[in-house]
């Protein structure tokens, strides 16, 4: 008989795990409350990233910090009693901005972005939706005229890392994209980067792949995580479902579910926000683009524009504030010929983040079984298949496609 699992959460993270543990023979039961690709993985720019080795919390964030003290910066935001209620957090995150830190994790990060677009684009013919993947890169622009200087050292230091990109200048902008209005001074081409014209129809996609193998998808909400004698149990709302292992791939929900457990995992949250728009008659844009001063993203979608905003550290369940996107839309439309809204809401989600911007990937310290995969901060729907392929790889006693070590549970547990 064939060992069993069960995966609790269906982003992409959830689904990639599940489709690896299957490949290796597990009968694989995925548990979400909701749908497929319906939280974390649906608000997203849909880009497949191959550049994103650089972590947040690097040693340039120590010049940054002045401006982002005020608080109005498009970048980040921040709740102040979420941060006074998280200091303990907060201080590792800085700590981590070291030069002494940076060099491996880095090194980390590459090892999971150099496999996203190879990994996704088997994927999606699997699952037949490799059309709605373009590989036509990811472009960076900047508005100032030092943009041409920092254009050129971001590709002097992207190509030192593997990472192949191509300077613009303005000329060369309109050339590369013709809608795009020109006031921006230069642009870099990420090139091994691809996107996707619906990041949840993609999960969704990998979902179905995973149920037309004999998966099974159950829609309940996740009540409670125990032991048993021979493996894990998972109570949920719609009954009690058992396995030999289980995966905790909850995203910014995962901390909760392994607190009874006394695992008390430091994880905080990226919030963010994004709205649909349409655009004048004709307009397109090939790739999504982040205008880096007005710190937003603008992708092409399935259903009209994506804008989306700058990070706002604060609860995950906190009111929304729309300051961020309120504000990106004018430079936006600077930037594009954005019309209409087209849909009504602005969606908000919480990117799962740990101190050193690396996600946890292995066993639970002192739980057998029990398998982590969460953390991913903002570049999960890249790296949700890799992270599978690692996670699924050390179940079975193989060896993963990327050194594990960085990302071992034991680092924080």
């Amino acid at each position: 008989m064939s060992r069993t699992a069960i995966v609790l959460g269906a982003g992409m993270v959830g689904v990639s795990c599940a489709l690896s543990l299957q490949k290796r023979g597990f009968a694989v039961t995925l548990i979400d409350r909701r749908e497929p690709g319906s939280e974390t993985s649906y608000g997203n720019a849909g880009v497949i990233s191959r550049a994103s080795i650089l972590p947040l919390n690097n040693p340039s964030l120590w010049k940054s910090l002045a401006a982002y003290l005020r608080n109005d910066h498009p970048a980040i935001r921040y709740r102040w009693g979420h941060l006074f209620k998280n200091p303990g957090w907060i201080l590792r995150f800085l700590a981590e901005a070291r030069p002494s830190r940076l060099q491996h994790r880095i090194a980390a990060l590459d090892s999971l972005t150099s496999l996203a677009l190879p990994l996704h684009r088997a994927l999606m013919d699997e699952a037949g939706v490799r059309h709605r993947l373009r590989e036509t890169g990811s472009l960076k622009v900047w508005r100032s005229e030092a943009g041409p200087e920092k254009a050129q050292a971001e590709k002097l230091w992207f190509e030192d890392h593997g990472v192949r990109c191509e300077v613009y200048d303005r000329q060369g902008l309109s050339a590369l994209e013709p809608d795009l209005n020109p006031i921006f001074s230069a642009g870099l081409l990420q090139m091994d980067s691809g996107s996707v014209d619906w990041p949840q129809a993609i999960v969704q996609a990998y979902a179905a792949l995973f149920a037309s193998r004999g998966g099974r998808v159950v829609t309940a909400a996740i009540e409670d995580l125990s032991k048993t004698a021979d493996g894990w149990s998972v109570r949920t709302d719609g009954g009690e479902k058992r396995a030999d292992i289980a995966v905790i791939a909850l995203g910014p929900w995962s901390a909760e579910i392994l607190k009874p457990l006394g695992l008390a995992v430091p994880l905080n949250v990226e919030r963010g926000y994004h709205r649909h728009y349409h655009a004048q008659a004709g307009r397109k844009l090939s790739r999504p683009f982040l205008d880096v001063e007005a710190a937003y993203m603008l992708a092409p979608m399935e259903k009209g524009f994506r804008l989306t905003s700058g990070v706002e550290l604060a609860h995950r369940d906190a009111p929304d504030d729309h300051a961020q996107i309120d504000e990106a839309l004018p430079r936006a439309k600077e930037a594009f010929a954005l019309t209409q809204p087209a849909e009504t809401t602005t969606w908000r989600g919480s990117r799962p983040t740990l101190p050193d911007s690396l996600p946890m990937i292995g066993e639970a310290p002192q739980n057998p079984g029990l398998w982590l995969a969460f953390g991913n901060q903002h570049i999960g729907f890249s790296t949700g298949p890799v992270t599978g392929e690692i996670l699924a790889a050390l179940v079975a006693g193989e060896t993963p496609v990327a050194d594990p070590t960085p990302f071992a549970p034991e680092r924080y547990l």
